[in-house]
């Protein structure tokens, strides 16, 4: 060999050694969960929910999970296995639509085969108007797949050698706490109604209003492709499904955009179908006055204080907010009402009403 060929053999040897120690650190430390779970010792940064959920999905440790959107993530796991007795896993996408709880529950259950105790998921009716096959963001296909070929994409990646193993490792006290995964980022003074209407637009008035019949189509199109279908395929695990109680200032929106009479009909018909499953058990939050008349229970108009997901987590276990198939008509009617006849103007008469938040056992 002459010298330029042994000083390109010699750069080739270093640069798929390099490769190689790249490939077996990123196995190794497996920040994406993907072939085992995570090492004790590992200070992980669990802040990707798209990327990294799949391998929560896969290789984690549990007999319930906990899906839906930013609804979710407040959530603390330990309540569930403390007031329920189920070890659960949180696997939130923040705007998730219905396909991407299809597509983590596809995961949930191929990992765990009849395993699984309990899903326990928000479910945000307004996504349910989505296209059946759209997901909030794009999936990254070889992390919700089982091929190995195309793992060399995560595998070499220098985002996740630099933003989830070695970042943690200089700077391990940013690790997260994985009971409370995906936590939001509000401190509590940001729980104010002066807060909540300080960033508030109004939607805009609407002079016609929408059809009643407007969502049905899309919303049984959702429920046929990316809901039902796992009910029905795991009769032996339970679901707890629940509306989250958006703030009053939602159904101003609602109500000024002239789609009352449509989004209840839209939750009607979630309803009804969710409720003819023996394994389902269905709760709203919706229509919980003193929470979501309660500006101080929330950071925006929608997201509430994690002290609400604690009254839901005691809720699921006492039954308390459950609806029954028999008085879904009468529970739908009674919300049209409550944000039909809301005086939505005096809301804004004490900006800096610092009234008590809602605490669990009140009310």
């Amino acid at each position: 060999m002459n010298r330029c060929q042994k000083w390109f053999a010699g750069f080739l040897a270093l640069m798929l050694g390099v490769l190689a120690l790249a490939g077996a650190l990123v196995i190794w430390v497996d920040p994406f969960f993907q072939y085992h779970k995570p090492l004790p010792w590992f200070p992980y940064l669990v802040d990707n929910q798209v990327n990294q959920n799949p391998g929560l999905a896969k290789n984690m440790e549990y007999d319930a999970v906990l899906l839906g959107s930013s609804m979710t993530t407040s959530f603390n796991t330990d309540w569930f296995e403390e007031v329920l007795g189920f070890k659960t896993q949180k696997l939130s996408y923040n705007g998730s639509y219905p396909k991407d709880l299809a597509n983590i529950m596809e995961l949930v259950f191929e990992a765990k085969q009849d395993r699984v105790k309990a899903v326990f998921m928000a479910v945000d009716e307004r996504t349910f108007s989505a296209d059946p096959e759209e997901t909030k963001y794009p999936v990254t296909p070889y992390l919700y797949d089982h091929k190995l070929y195309n793992d060399v994409q995560y595998l070499f990646n220098k985002d996740v050698i630099l933003d989830y193993i070695l970042r943690p490792l200089a700077d391990p006290k940013d690790k997260s706490d994985w009971s409370q995964l995906y936590r939001p980022m509000w401190e509590e003074e940001n729980y104010s109604k002066a807060s909540v209407l300080m960033y508030y637009e109004p939607a805009p008035q609407k002079q016609e209003p929408l059809p009643e019949q407007y969502f049905v189509e899309a919303v049984e199109k959702n429920m046929d492709v990316n809901i039902c279908p796992y009910i029905e395929a795991h009769p032996e695990t339970e679901f707890y499904i629940f509306f989250p109680p958006y703030s009053i200032l939602y159904w101003n929106d609602v109500t000024r955009a002239r789609e009352l009479d449509a989004v209840t009909r839209r939750m009607l018909c979630m309803a009804q179908r969710l409720t003819e499953y023996e394994n389902v058990r269905l709760f709203s939050f919706m229509e919980e006055e003193q929470i979501v008349c309660n500006l101080n229970n929330y950071a925006d108009y929608i997201h509430y204080h994690k002290d609400i997901c604690r009254y839901i987590t005691d809720c699921f276990a006492s039954g308390t907010c459950e609806l029954e198939r028999e008085d879904l008509e009468d529970y739908f009617a009674a919300l049209k009402k409550m944000a039909a006849e809301y005086d939505y103007e005096a809301i804004w008469d004490d900006w800096y009403d610092a009234g008590p938040r809602f605490y669990k056992g009140k009310g």
